[in-house]
């Protein structure tokens, strides 16, 4: 696949300002998609959006084909008529600069309720024959999800490896029981997916109109306490109780001297190459009608994947194991022909797995903050060495914000020491060229005058925002996903420096 040059933002969904907490599909996604047009930029790029769990992560998340009902924007459900303008005065104090996931859960989640039960009971007809179609088209994953769901509720949250055995191993006759039992609550869920997908495809439908693609995320892992384990357990390497035998992480790297411990169940990749690869064929088919095209994470992880005994308590005594390779992607390519995937090819890359990426055309990741230290890797990211087919960025959601890279010590955020960052400084200095500039905007004119066919900068490097702004520290398990900005930050100012930039760098 080769992308036209051209530049974008990256910015979650959870990231957008708005009056409920949390971001949402409401006014202010619609009004970020036109700042990117007026700023020259053609790409939206979003982090996976489904239903997080463990850790409000978005790559622990409880469905690989679900949404997450927190995006749902309250206000177009009070303009059909499902919520009162008193249900949207009535809410907590939510603060504006970042989210509280537990208060926002809570009420959202209390509103969705609401609004579910007055459409299930007084929908228009449309409206109704829009739902049942849409929970006809989607009942390979809908209905597992939504009954697993609603079993999590009935299990106060319990993981499902916790729930009584015949439904942890899906007994037909009781699944069927549970299902008539528990309607009404799947109907809930059912419904938020239904409004999800619906708002979506509004917001989606205006970026195409303002020639703006998305770039969504398609996390190689699964969580373990998810609908898509419990549904397919014969997918994922896990003992006779369910729980996983071998899991998934990284060895130790920039991040980590001990490796990143990431907790999913490794894949049974021979079972799924038996079954054609069936449910990730249906999987990437559900993401490509969300997105234009889709990062896919931890690329390396299909050509070989550290392996990890389920005991560990980190990462390090983990092993290389070899991933299922050029078959998987020949598979995906002969089912759905194209395939408009960004490889994410950070880490411990080796040949092979640089000569599966360029087997199928996938353009690789380059990160600039990498390109200065003392990692082996480093010269790779420096753009005398980018090539054409590559999408350059700053910083990816895994760094700190460029500016707080900069600014900060560093010590204890990654393997490098107080010398080290002085040395990198140093460098960066002497590699860019410059003094008193704002690093941001230096990083960000050294990426879009590179030769790479797309740059990508996260909205934080664009604000010239600091460690605060950061969105996640790998290796840590909570405190992260937290980060908003406040839409009076996107100034004319700064999208027409944006745009000048964009414009002098044919982008």
């Amino acid at each position: 696949m080769i992308l036209p040059r051209c530049s974008g933002i990256l910015v979650h969904v959870t990231s957008l300002p708005g009056g409920h907490g949390i971001g949402d599909f409401g006014n202010s996604a619609h009004e970020f998609v036109e700042f990117l047009a007026e700023s020259g930029q053609k790409i939206w790029q979003v982090l996976p959006l489904s239903p997080t769990g463990y850790g409000d992560s978005p790559y622990q998340c409880f469905s690989a084909f679900a949404g997450n009902p927190l995006f749902i924007d309250l206000q177009a459900l009070r303009e059909q008529g499902l919520l009162s303008t008193q249900d949207l005065t009535n809410s907590p104090n939510l603060p504006d600069e970042h989210v509280v996931y537990d208060r926002v859960i809570d009420f959202k989640q209390g509103l969705l309720r609401k609004a579910a039960h007055a459409f299930l009971v007084d929908s228009t007809h449309a409206d109704r024959r829009a739902f049942d179609t849409f929970c006809q088209s989607n009942s390979d994953w809908l209905d597992d999800y939504a009954l697993f769901m609603a079993c999590k509720k009935v299990y106060k949250d319990a993981a499902w490896v916790h729930w009584d055995a015949g439904i942890r191993q899906r007994n037909f006759a009781l699944l069927r029981e549970l299902g008539n039992q528990l309607s009404s609550e799947t109907e809930i869920h059912k419904f938020a997916q239904f409004e999800f997908f619906r708002q979506w495809q509004k917001l989606k439908t205006h970026c195409s109109r303002c020639g703006i693609s998305i770039m969504g995320d398609i996390p190689i892992y699964v969580a373990h306490d998810s609908a898509d384990v419990w549904a397919h357990r014969e997918l994922f390497r896990l003992d006779e109780q369910g729980r996983p035998t071998a899991i998934a992480g990284v060895p130790p790297d920039y991040f980590s001297a001990t490796g990143q411990l990431w907790g999913n169940p490794l894949y049974r990749w021979d079972v799924s190459a038996i079954s054609g690869h069936r449910w990730w064929i249906d999987r990437v088919r559900a993401s490509l009608k969300l997105f234009d095209l889709v990062r896919l994470d931890h690329f390396r992880g299909f050509d070989a994947y550290w392996e990890v005994p389920a005991s560990a308590s980190t990462a390090a005594g983990g092993k290389w194991v070899k991933g299922p390779g050029a078959e998987f992607f020949q598979t995906l390519q002969t089912e759905l022909k194209e395939l408009p995937f960004v490889a994410e090819n950070l880490g411990v890359i080796t040949p092979e797995v640089e000569a599966l990426r360029k087997q199928f055309g996938f353009p690789g990741m380059s990160l600039l903050q990498f390109a200065f230290g003392n990692d082996p890797q480093g010269p790779s990211f420096r753009p005398h060495n980018y090539s054409r087919e590559l999408v350059a960025y700053t910083g990816g959601h895994d760094n700190d914000t460029t500016v707080g890279w900069w600014t900060s010590s560093g010590v204890g955020e990654s393997t490098r020491t107080a010398e080290d960052i002085r040395n990198e400084h140093d460098f960066t200095r002497a590699y860019l060229g410059f003094q008193d500039e704002p690093v941001n905007w230096v990083f960000i004119r050294t990426v879009l005058a590179s030769v790479a066919n797309t740059a990508i900068i996260p909205l934080q490097d664009v604000l010239g925002l600091g460690s605060d702004a950061r969105m996640n520290l790998p290796g840590t398990v909570s405190g992260n996903w937290k980060w908003r900005y406040n839409s009076k930050t996107l100034t004319k100012e700064i999208s027409d420096q944006l745009r000048r930039l964009t414009l002098l760098y044919d982008r």
